[in-house]
């Protein structure tokens, strides 16, 4: 970044905001949904408290509500404008100076005005509701969830659908108190913020209310309620209660959750100068929920998978899983809950926050989970999509629900940890964290932007953070440097220039950005990394080894040492070809994805040829880092599916059996008792491409014959590649072993067994097992939760895809309610970035002109833009390719 900053993009929304004053019944009654649906509440009424008694009646899929606001009033005015959506209102009073006056309600699209005869003075007053509501069926608000033959009631309010479950100011800058209690049948209880201080019989028959305490002030997408009978282990950390809770038959698969959070809380702790602050922690897995979890300050809900598992089978995975969503969301009580984003625009104050986050604590407890290459792959995929012309800033502009839902991708996760791992580096740790405890300090209990952010860390580390932060937040996009290298007699001079990084154009040419980039450099010269700044203004030139009689190394530099730096970067063909034979002992695991992907988008982009790819991939032969080894298998899949012909496909098949044939020689089929999980998965990845590379018979009678006996009881499939071997097992699968992993899937006893089974069946590739699996999408079988998921496995795959649009096609009135829940329109529409042909592409553009796509518009022009960058790879490089291999 620069001296003189970009103005933040933090505004409000197109259109006029009246003051409350001002504010008519007529400008919401004349306004379109969306544009009432995109308005912002006035900031003249604030609500300081709210009072929610919420009567649950789970046999009728019904509540009935009553609340109070306390609020404060800035100006005298006769009418209030809040959230309320899904909600039928049966009294509604407002109490001001000593008089209560019964109020009009007026319903249009997510708001409500109410009016009364006489203005409301300055100064506080209260709000009070009677209303009733609807548990849905669509994963938000307060909804109905099912499990063990009962009902249960759940709630998801982010981003915005509390207005679903109470009337309220139902935006982020709005935070307040709250006091809540939930009647409901004898046999069941109920979580929820606060700790429980109260449990009475009544009102009614077989029936009890529970009172929790006051909460701190928060925002209103943090409410949580979950009814029903859950069960719960105990434990505590740094004297914090912490209980993991769930349905009765599955509280015993808790204990690897509990253990966790006993470690990363105090871990936590450390870090933060301010101790966790709510109190008590409560993690409760549901039975039905759309996001992975979500961070209800101290009563954070969870998807079943990522908070559940056997301790006693539970794969490396799935403990990482478990233990770095946790930490995320425990981030989140500091990152989000107690310094919250004002306005859905800074989203990556939250979410890129806690995704950066929560990998300090469990690197701390589990360095043998090797964490640091978890994060780099998040930059690649960040990278990705901020390669396409239709990507998005950081900090974009957003007005409805729809808009605010899309905002939860790769940019706001793994780009915001990304720029903070990269920011991080540049100014150390310890100058890192101090930034951080100074803003966490600055705004507890308030609300902050990006500007907040950068300012503080700016004025703590002294460095020019803001200068870096603000053009990579407030601009689309990432940066290409290039990177140059020239040698003499007296030294050796390395020149770094940038430019926008783009894959396709996608028909528009993107605006021409510049960044100002911290380049941290590796090579035989420095016993550590340099770092400098590259201005967006100009090139810098770095000269090394200045003197007399110099002599030329070999000509290396890595312009991304540690992989922290967010751009892509671009060698000469000489230092690429002196890195390629020495690329195990010149670079980390991470510095080898982060090389590998920059080469492959660079590829993609026609700045290099498919051969240069392939020339440094034979560097990788005996690669040890099975996650580098899954990026390479990635990649050589492509290439065989989209570039090989009828007359390609043997000589490169030869070319992958002669790279890794060693390598799996050495690896050997099977696993050997105590070796690390990861050179266990690394295996599985290499028998893949050897299977793929023309060695399938083999790999699948071994395949087919472990799986088998996992299935019969026999044998137990090895936890590291369970998921690789049942999926391998499955695309050559018939009706018989369809059958079996539906059965194992319904009968399974933990959710990682059952998740494994059950989404194996998109892996089946016979048409008739295909089109069962589709069918499987429209019955009840198929909780609404994993719908999109599932939909987005055979949308994704190369030979299902087809025969899924054209399902999706005709059954789109069925699929919508099931497959459009919160973040469902995105998982879709990414998923159909697998095609690779211009008819199919112009048939999804023409069916969403007339299906909406809730939520998922950005993420369809991506996939667009995907299937363009896939046609053209295939007309430049696959004659590329012929003549690298005839060379070879």
């Amino acid at each position: 970044m620069r001296a003189s900053l970009l103005p933040t993009l933090r505004s409000r929304p197109s259109g006029h905001v009246w003051p409350l004053a001002f504010l008519g019944a007529a400008a919401i009654a004349f306004a379109g949904p969306r544009e009432a649906e995109a308005q912002r509440l006035p900031t003249t009424v604030r609500p300081e408290h709210y009072e929610l008694a919420f009567d649950i009646d789970l046999e009728r899929a019904r509540f009935t509500g009553t609340e109070a606001i306390h609020i404060q009033v800035e100006e005298a005015t006769t009418r209030v404008l809040l959230h309320a959506v899904d909600i039928t209102f049966r009294e509604v009073t407002v109490e001001s100076t000593g008089t209560t006056q019964r109020a009009s309600v007026s319903l249009t699209g997510q708001l409500a005005l109410l009016t009364v005869p006489r203005a409301i003075a300055p100064g506080p007053a209260t709000l009070r509701f009677s209303y009733t509501g609807v548990l849905n069926d669509q994963l938000r608000g307060l909804y109905l969830s099912h499990a063990n033959g009962r009902r249960y009631a759940v709630s998801q309010m982010e981003a915005t659908d509390a207005r679903r479950a109470f009337p309220s100011f139902d935006e982020p800058a709005f935070k307040a108190t709250f006091d809540i209690s939930a009647t409901l049948d004898a046999g069941d209880t109920a979580i929820s913020n606060g700790r429980m201080i109260a449990d009475t019989p009544g009102p009614g028959p077989n029936r009890h209310t529970l009172r929790f305490s006051r909460t701190a002030k928060m925002s209103t997408y943090l409410v949580a309620l979950a009814v029903g009978d859950f069960t719960c282990l105990s434990g505590t950390a740094d004297d914090i209660p912490v209980r993991v809770c769930a349905t009765p038959d599955k509280t015993h698969l808790g204990r690897l959750a509990l253990e966790a959070a006993e470690q990363i809380v105090p871990l936590l702790n450390r870090y933060y100068e301010i101790k966790y602050p709510f109190g008590k922690i409560d993690l409760v897995a549901v039975p039905d929920f759309s996001a992975g979890a979500m961070e209800n300050t101290a009563a954070i809900f969870y998807r079943e998978t990522l908070l559940l598992a056997d301790s006693a089978t539970a794969s490396v995975t799935t403990r990482k899983n478990i233990a770095s969503v946790l930490a995320h969301e425990l981030a989140h009580q500091w990152f989000g809950n107690l310094v919250t984003m004002a306005w859905w625009d800074d989203l990556w104050l939250n979410e890129g926050f806690a995704t950066w986050m929560q990998n300090r604590p469990v690197a701390a407890w589990k360095p043998e989970w090797r964490i640091e290459i978890d994060e780099a792959r998040e930059t690649q995929a960040a990278l990705e999509l901020d390669s396409l012309a239709s990507t998005r800033a950081i900090q974009s502009p957003v007005e409805t629900s729809s808009d605010i839902d899309s905002l939860f991708d790769p940019i706001a996760y793994e780009k915001g940890a990304s720029l903070l791992r990269m920011v991080e580096g540049f100014v150390g740790p310890e100058a890192f964290r101090a930034g951080v405890n100074a803003y966490l300090a600055r705004f507890a209990y308030r609300n902050a932007t990006s500007r907040d952010f950068w300012t503080v860390l700016a004025e703590s580390s002294g460095r020019p953070v803001d200068a870096i932060l603000s053009s990579f937040i407030t601009q689309p996009g990432a940066p290409l440097v290039r990177v140059g290298y020239a040698c003499d007699g007296s030294g050796i001079q390395r020149t770094f220039t940038q430019e926008r990084f783009i894959i396709s154009t996608g028909g528009t040419a993107p605006r021409a950005l510049t960044w100002n980039v911290p380049v941290c450099l590796k090579d035989d010269h420095a016993s550590s990394p340099d770092c400098q700044i590259l201005p967006r203004d100009r090139p810098r030139s770095i000269r090394a080894g200045v003197g007399a009689g110099f002599q030329c190394p070999t000509p290396w530099t890595f312009a991304n040492a540690g992989a922290t730096g967010y751009y892509r970067t671009e060698y000469p063909q000489t230092v690429l070809a002196a890195m390629a034979p020495r690329v195990q002992t010149l670079l980390s695991a991470p510095e080898r994805l982060s090389l590998l992907g920059d080469e492959w988008a660079l590829v993609r982009s026609g700045h290099h040829t498919i051969g240069d790819y392939l020339t440094l991939i034979n560097g990788f032969g005996r690669e040890t880092s099975s996650a580098v080894m899954a990026q390479i298998s990635s990649r050589l899949s492509t290439v065989q599916s989209y570039l090989t012909t009828a007359k390609t496909r043997p000589p490169f098949d030869r070319f992958v059996r002669r790279l890794f044939e060693p390598l799996a020689k050495e690896l050997g089929p099977n696993t050997i008792p105590g070796e690390d999980p990861d050179r266990t998965t690394l295996r599985a990845y290499v028998l893949q491409l050897m299977a793929s590379a023309g060695g399938e018979g083999a790999v699948l009678t071994y395949v087919r014959e472990a799986v088998d006996a996992a299935l019969d009881g026999r044998r137990p499939l090895d936890t590291a590649t369970a998921d690789s071997l049942v999926r391998f097992a499955a695309r050559r699968g018939d009706t018989q072993l369809y059958d079996r992993f539906l059965a194992a899937s319904r009968l399974a006893t933990s959710p990682e067994e059952r998740d494994r089974y059950l989404h194996a069946l998109t892996a089946f590739e016979d048409p008739t097992l295909v089109q069962r699996s589709l069918d499987l999408t429209l019955t009840p079988s198929l909780r609404a939760q994993d719908v999109p998921k599932f939909l987005a496995g055979l949308l994704g795959s190369p030979v299902a895809n087809a025969r899924a649009w054209t399902f999706l096609k005709h059954r789109w009135n069925e699929l919508e309610p099931r497959a459009l829940t919160f973040l469902g329109g995105p998982t879709i529409a990414a998923s159909l970035g697998s095609f690779c042909d211009t008819p199919t592409r112009d048939n999804i553009r023409a069916f969403f002109k007339t299906h909406a796509l809730r939520s998922g518009e950005r993420a369809l022009a991506q996939s667009l833009e995907r299937i363009d960058s896939c046609i053209a790879l295939r007309e430049a490089q696959a004659g590329e390719l012929a003549k690298w291999l005839a060379a070879r």
